[in-house]
């Protein structure tokens, strides 16, 4: 017998996008606070080293600011048994999400037989390396080598460079021009550090990607400040948390923070779903921009 439907269970869409809501109220950026905890810069990782990818990178960031995690690794109950550890008794996993599509036969308005595709979420648990007694030094977080403050800005340099972007230098604003087709950044020089100046040249090329000729990525924005603007600027700064991560940066916090915090919670609280849709377009821009700096 099937399991009646629930009405006051959530499903997967509202209960990410209401952990994403509760953070930005509070005025914490889920998908950089992490980093402040002294552990390595990473994305979270399978339990084989996998690196997550989309919006289980921003719900696990999420986890970890809630619960003070600074091990990157994840992987289900099952999972840690496989590889010799145990979940300890009482411990609270937390959700990951997986994308597939629904095959659905229809009848189209010409009576021809015809298959819908329906994109669904499904959820599962995973437990933090922390929760989890016996994995051995194999399986622990590897703690990347330090480099060179001059070695770790030529190596960032070039990554952006190959990317192929017409980037300019002068001024004090950072923007992309679409018509144009430019990033604009104040010189290095005027930023207080490394990492605050590739985190916003990294949220400035997210931006970029959206031209026709290469994502094609096209949210409705129609004039500064509209939500078509809002929904392109969550995706230009989970963009920028993607990237920074990947290379070993911490992601500054921008001076207008509280003003985009609150254009973010509105297009959240109006689409439910956008959370999702958001890191996905995210994701494609930083896997993008990777393979044009390959």
């Amino acid at each position: 017998m099937s399991r009646p439907a629930d009405p006051a269970r959530p499903d997967v869409y509202t209960r990410i996008t209401q952990t994403i809501i509760t953070h930005l109220e509070a005025g914490v950026r889920p998908w950089t606070q992490p980093w402040r905890a002294g552990g390595p810069v990473s994305r979270p990782l399978r339990h084989d080293g996998t690196p997550y990818t989309g919006i289980n990178v921003v719900l696990l960031w999420s986890e970890a600011v809630d619960r003070g995690y600074t091990a990157s690794t994840w992987m289900t109950f099952r999972q840690a048994l496989a590889l010799g550890g145990c979940v300890r008794k009482g411990e609270r996993g937390s959700t990951v999400v997986y994308a597939n599509q629904l095959l659905r036969a229809d009848t189209d308005e010409a009576g021809e037989d015809i298959e819908r595709r329906i994109p669904f979420l499904k959820a599962y648990t995973v437990f933090n390396a922390e929760q989890i007694d016996g994995l051995g030094k194999d399986h622990a977080p590897a703690v990347p080598a330090a480099l060179n403050p001059d070695d770790r800005i030529r190596r960032v340099d070039a990554f952006f460079s190959r990317c192929g972007a017409d980037i300019r230098h002068g001024g004090g604003c950072a923007y992309y021009a679409p018509g144009p087709d430019y990033v604009q950044m104040p010189p290095f020089e005027s930023f207080v550090d490394a990492d605050g100046y590739y985190a916003t040249l990294a949220h400035e090329l997210t931006h970029w990607t959206r031209h026709s000729s290469r994502l094609d990525r096209d949210l409705g924005r129609q004039r500064h400040g509209d939500a078509g603007y809002a929904r392109e600027e969550l995706v230009a700064e989970l963009g920028a948390a993607l990237l920074c991560a990947d290379l070993g940066l911490a992601l500054e916090p921008r001076e207008d923070h509280a003003a985009y915090i609150a254009s973010w919670l509105k297009v959240l609280r109006d689409d439910r779903r956008f959370i999702v849709s958001a890191a996905a377009h995210a994701q494609r821009a930083v896997t993008w921009l990777h393979e044009q700096s390959g």
